[in-house]
């Protein structure tokens, strides 16, 4: 019974890991309407809250590897864990915009040490029920991505929106101490050497993983520029959506959690290159939904549109280990900083666009780069010896 006690709490501390990695790193989407009146700056301004915190992950992700090399697995989760809750609190404390694109920045550089890591220990530790474990902290990704928007959306509308990073900051140091009670220590992790700068210069000469990288750069800032810029243009006429309401949203963030793992077995017949083209195409349709002037249709069309960008990130990441067959963990590494720039860029650059043409302008920008996510895979990708890969969930 001790044993099973310490598996299921072993099992536990890893979606607890999972959660508080995502639970607070797009937590100003509902809320970038109501703070874009409290701070009276422009939409590309206020969406700084989120580009600050994907361009703290795209910084660190890569060097988080040789830190925990170093200190270990387990440390290196609960500190992070720790300073990435204390990041999220002091949130609270910003009196004006640049001070809380600061702490959101933090909040970013701190998430690589929960998250990467995290997929580490799984995979050097579990040895019998790594399926279980890493479907646990699959689960913890995604609830914590959906209720830390759902928390900040009914907070923010009925008690501000410091109130918002007060709770998920709280939540946050529940979820660290519960790391450091129930993870183990690791007992299979050893050292690995090599040079960072000669792989990292080796990975950018492979020209299937250059590929990879810019279809990941893509992939998240289609996902950004809808679910940023889709709250402006919901909380305009003729919607009038509140903060609450804008929350409430991200439940089509379920859909698409729901569709995308048996989409791996499309991957296995038809290939990345195929599986990928057709859940681009499918979320192109989904985000021209979105011009209907209807809520319904939006929503079904936000649904479409996640549903695609997940199943082609699952493409994208299982094909990593196909274009390489050295240094996957540093290739790992690369690819989520391609990723979370790709994201800082998607919650900026539309807010440009907004000006000229408002959400059309935006619905055009992220039609373009979902073609373009379809071209480079075409190009970029070989259909040679094509098999799926365990996804690294990037995207919660």
């Amino acid at each position: 019974m001790d044993t099973d006690a310490s598996s299921q709490h072993r099992t536990l501390a890893v979606a607890f890991a999972g959660a508080s990695a995502f639970l607070g790193l797009y937590a100003t989407q509902p809320l970038l309407p109501t703070l874009e009146r409290l701070f009276h700056v422009g939409k590309s301004t206020v969406s700084l809250t989120v580009t600050a915190s994907t361009l703290g992950v795209a910084l660190s992700a890569p060097l988080i590897g040789s830190v925990a090399d170093r200190f270990g697995r387990k440390r290196v989760i609960v500190v992070s864990a720790t300073l990435l809750a204390l990041a999220t609190l002091l949130n609270a404390t910003a009196r004006s915009l640049p001070g809380l694109v600061f702490w959101r920045f933090m909040q970013g550089l701190f998430t690589p040490g929960v998250f990467a890591i995290t997929v580490a220990y799984v995979q050097e530790e579990w040895h019998e029920g790594a399926g279980r474990a890493m479907a646990a902290y699959v689960t913890g990704t995604v609830l914590g991505g959906f209720l830390g928007r759902i928390t900040a959306g009914l907070l923010g509308a009925r008690l501000g929106w410091q109130v918002v990073f007060l709770f998920l900051g709280s939540l946050g140091l529940l979820a660290a101490g519960a790391l450091h009670v129930w993870l183990p220590v690791e007992r299979h992790f050893s050292r690995r050497g090599g040079s960072l700068r000669i792989g990292t210069i080796r990975h950018l000469r492979n020209p299937h993983l250059t590929a990879t990288f810019a279809a990941g750069f893509c992939v998240l800032f289609s996902l950004l520029a809808t679910f940023t810029y889709i709250t402006f243009y919901l909380a305009a006429p003729p919607f009038h959506l509140g903060p609450a309401a804008l929350g409430f949203l991200f439940f089509v963030y379920l859909v698409g959690a729901v569709i995308t793992p048996p989409c791996g077995r499309a991957i296995d017949r038809f290939g990345h290159r195929t599986v990928l083209a057709v859940s681009m195409a499918a979320s192109i349709v989904g985000i021209l939904l979105t011009l209907v002037p209807s809520l319904v249709v939006v929503i079904i069309g936000l649904a479409l549109c996640c549903s695609g960008v997940f199943v082609a990130q699952a493409c994208a990441n299982g094909y990593i280990g196909l274009a390489t067959d050295r240094g996957k963990a540093l290739a790992v590494g690369l690819y989520v900083t391609f990723y979370y720039i790709g994201g800082s860029a998607g919650a900026e650059l539309p807010g440009f666009l907004w000006r000229f043409g408002g959400w059309p302008a935006c619905v055009a920008l992220i039609v373009v780069v979902q073609s373009a996510i379809i071209a480079i895979t075409r190009f970029g990708w070989s259909a040679h010896g094509e098999h799926s890969h365990d996804p690294l969930p990037l995207h919660s």
